[in-house]
């Protein structure tokens, strides 16, 4: 019998005496799966999405391996991980020594009680069981697939399976290089060539930049890649929610699959290579590989060769000659439009055609050779090949190869040999079929080349600009490209932990959670919110957070991660140097200046237009107030703690039965929250109006105790009442009611503006209030005026 088995030191195929798991959400210390029923005798995550066990990969032959959870669950296509791909073992053999035995070990060790925890997220986890100290974890130790969120990093690399059906280690490798570039590699048994980006083509031709060394790069939920050496790309499907991997698959190409769900089949929502022709070592040595976008590649053998195996093309053809190194005995064919890549014995400029033969002829082992006109230079190129690899037929080479065979003998160019390419092995929506032919489509990819152009080009112009910089400032601006080129990921709550110092830093509290000042390992400052309890199951959460990070406004704080694990829901937020709005309007230091006030007024009314109108998603705050408005270092504001439970669709908007209790806080609030009425972004619009009062006057709504003269209390009511009576009752009243921090130095026309935009939003009927794009236009036109 075969187990796995949790023990001090994490091993594979122990013995122990049978007992029945069945479906399991954990493997204790001690406790063990069996192979005797691999198909029942799971881990499986919390909501099903995973499962981990014994998979059968060969007749009575077996590997420990995480899956997609099927209906039918036998299906290579979803595996995602596996320990012992290199050596499965036997379903009948008895293991009676752990130590002489031992197939696969995680090579960790602790005297604690262990736990081996299958997470939704795909990940497998051994962690002890008192606190939450991780000892391993698959994601660090991928095979051939990323799944979202799964970072590829400078120490882990995919590698391919040997085949569709084979799954011990193939030939080709998704890493980070020396150069801080993301490559494919081809590592055959006899050669080795990288195929991506071209080996020909600098980096930074091929739009790629090398000065990041972080070496990161991740697949996110909606399917978006991004690498830290500038390449991304988004999949046809992008921007929804489902399940998705990331695979470096057996005939070299990377792919994306997606599906909706488990009842549903796989298909490809992008490919890296669309030519698979240009991935070496698929069609093997003395052979050429065609490719046609709708029946996919096929090989042939070079005339004068013949396959050796037509189940593995990899391995090439041999020649049906004796080659000869007289070279009165040899003779060429001439191959019109066949490229062969690399290997070149000798590489000469403005040669002619004749020397480039007797160049070939004078090399005992020189295979032939490639002759071709450059019309940028206006010169011959000769290329004289030693091996005849990575062939490739396109009518559309400018190239000429000469094939070197004995003379006497006649080959013919061999008919070509169709190749199921692996495309054709997964199940496709007719939809993704007509993708590459469709005219809309690559106007579309054009456009999003152009962009990515435009946007590359801005990345050197920023890269210039840094140079120039301080240190200090170039430091902190690397740390802001470097989250911007990685973007939204997901954290452990570890990782949080120690960002926080076990969260004993705190810097705010309000009605949600907890917020904590951290530094991630990056040393990037963050301010880590920690809710107060997970209303929402994890995918739920997930996908809000999902959207909230891909927001995009100056005046929106940056997320720049999240964590959901068990119970627990963080937010991972930028810092911002000069606090909240809140913070700044109670010091006496009086930082905050009439001009200040004004364009933080001006500031917030953009995103919340901005969130309100212009976003696919309708999202409420729900919250406004100064508390939830923090400044940067040169005291522009930036939104915080948005969006949870409160996105809504547009043509819903009117319908508050999506938002069923009371949010807010006491003195900012919206008075349809109080009588039950329709829940519309007016509600924002309310609180914002009372946050530019309280900027005015400094006065806190929620503590409106105004001194009189005498220094008794002479007014004690709300913040809207007293400015409307100083308004109706004084024809100073603007005067009277701004904060003698800002009287003597104001610009009253400006401060008058601001003030009546205020009176307008707190209007007791929402309907009455203006909407935001109409507060940006007063507040901008205003400022055109005094200009």
């Amino acid at each position: 019998m075969l187990a796995l088995t949790v023990s001090h030191i994490f091993l594979l195929f122990l013995l122990y005496p049978f007992q029945c798991s069945c479906s399991l959400s954990s493997l204790n210390k001690g406790s063990f799966l069996s192979v005797e029923k691999h198909g029942e005798d799971v881990i499986v995550s919390s909501n099903g999405t995973f499962s981990a066990g014994f998979y059968q990969v060969g007749e009575n032959a077996f590997s420990f391996a995480i899956w997609f959870t099927e209906l039918h669950n036998h299906n290579p296509d979803n595996i995602v991980w596996m320990a012992n791909r290199e050596q499965p073992v036997n379903g009948n053999i008895l293991l009676l020594d752990a130590g002489q035995l031992n197939t696969w070990s995680s090579n960790t060790a602790s005297n604690a009680p262990l736990e081996l925890y299958l997470k939704e997220d795909g990940n497998l986890v051994l962690r002890e069981l008192q606190g939450t100290n991780i000892l391993w974890q698959s994601y660090d130790f991928p095979t051939n697939t990323l799944l979202p969120n799964q970072p590829l990093t400078r120490y882990t690399k995919l590698v391919s399976s040997r085949s569709y059906s084979n799954h011990s280690s193939g030939f080709y490798k998704l890493f980070f290089d020396d150069n801080n570039v993301i490559r494919l590699n081809y590592d055959g048994p006899d050669v080795s060539s990288t195929y991506w980006p071209p080996a020909w083509m600098s980096s930074w031709d091929a739009g790629r930049s090398n000065y990041n060394s972080s070496r990161i790069a991740l697949l996110d939920s909606l399917g978006k890649f991004i690498s830290s050496d500038n390449y991304f790309f988004s999949t046809y499907d992008y921007g929804m929610v489902m399940q998705r991997r990331l695979t470096m698959d057996s005939d070299g190409n990377i792919r994306v699959y997606s599906r909706k769900n488990l009842s549903e089949n796989w298909y490809i929502s992008w490919q890296v290579i669309l030519n698979t022709c240009i991935i070496h070592g698929y069609c093997g040595a003395n052979s050429t590989c065609s490719y046609d976008p709708k029946k996919g590649k096929k090989c042939s053998c070079l005339p004068g060769f013949k396959v050796k195996n037509h189940n593995d093309w990899s391995i090439g053809c041999e020649p049906l000659f004796d080659f000869t190194c007289n070279r009165s005995e040899s003779t060429f064919l001439k191959l019109q439009g066949f490229e062969l890549y690399g290997y070149d014995g000798n590489f000469v400029k403005n040669i002619t055609y004749k020397n480039c033969e007797s160049l070939c002829l004078q090399q005992c082992n020189c295979t032939g050779f490639q002759y071709t006109y450059d019309e940028d230079s206006n010169i011959f190129k000769c290329f004289t090949k030693l091996q005849l690899l990575n062939g490739r037929h396109s009518p559309s080479f400018a190239g000429t190869t000469y094939l070197r065979l004995p003379k006497g003998k006649k080959f013919s160019k061999q008919e070509f040999v169709s190749v199921k390419d692996h495309v054709c092995l997964v199940q496709l929506s007719k939809d993704y079929v007509r993708k590459p032919t469709n005219n809309l489509v690559r106007f579309f990819l054009w456009i999003s080349v152009a962009v990515g152009g435009l946007e590359f080009v801005f990345f050197v112009v920023v890269c210039g600009f840094l140079i120039k910089t301080k240190k200090k400032s170039s430091a902190n601006q690397h740390s802001h490209d470097h989250h911007a080129l990685l973007g939204f990921r997901r954290y452990s709550y570890s990782e949080l932990k120690v960002a926080t110092k076990n969260f004993s830093n705190e810097i705010g509290r309000g009605g949600g959670g907890v917020v904590y000042r951290g530094t991630l390992p990056d040393q990037r400052d963050v301010a880590i919110k920690r809710l107060n309890e997970a209303k929402q199951g994890e995918g739920e959460f997930q996908a809000e957070v999902s959207i909230i990070g891909r927001l995009n406004h100056m005046n929106l704080i940056e997320m720049w991660g999240y964590c959901v694990e068990g119970m627990h829901r963080l937010l991972v937020y930028e810092n911002m140097e000069n606090g909240s709005l809140a913070e700044n309007l109670s010091s006496k230091t009086n930082i905050l200046d009439w001009s200040k006030r004004y364009d933080i007024a001006l500031g917030i009314a953009r995103v919340l237009a901005y969130l309100h109108e212009e976003c696919l998603e309708w999202i409420l705050h729900c919250d406004i107030k100064p508390q939830n408005i923090l400044l940067d270092s040169n005291f522009q504001p930036k939104l915080a703690d948005f969006g949870l439970s409160k996105l809504k669709t547009r043509n819903k908007v009117d319908d508050n039965s999506t938002i069923s209790m009371v949010r807010g806080t006491r003195g900012y609030m919206a008075p349809e929250w109080i009588f039950n009425l329709p829940i519309t972004s007016k509600v924002d619009i309310y609180s914002y109006g009372i946050v530019v009062l309280e900027m005015i006057t400094g006065k806190n709504p929620t503590m409106m105790n105004i001194e009189g003269d005498d220094g008794e209390v002479a007014y004690n009511g709300s913040l809207i009442t007293w400015v409307r009576e100083k308004k109706r009752s004084s024809t100073c009243w603007l005067e009277e009611i701004l904060d003698p921090a800002i009287r003597t130095s104001c610009d009253l026309s400006k401060m008058e503006v601001l003030a009546r935009v205020a009176l307008d939003c707190v209007e007791q009927d929402m309907d009455i209030r203006p909407n935001m794009s109409q507060v940006v236009e007063m507040l901008q036109n205003n400022e055109r005026l005094v200009e």
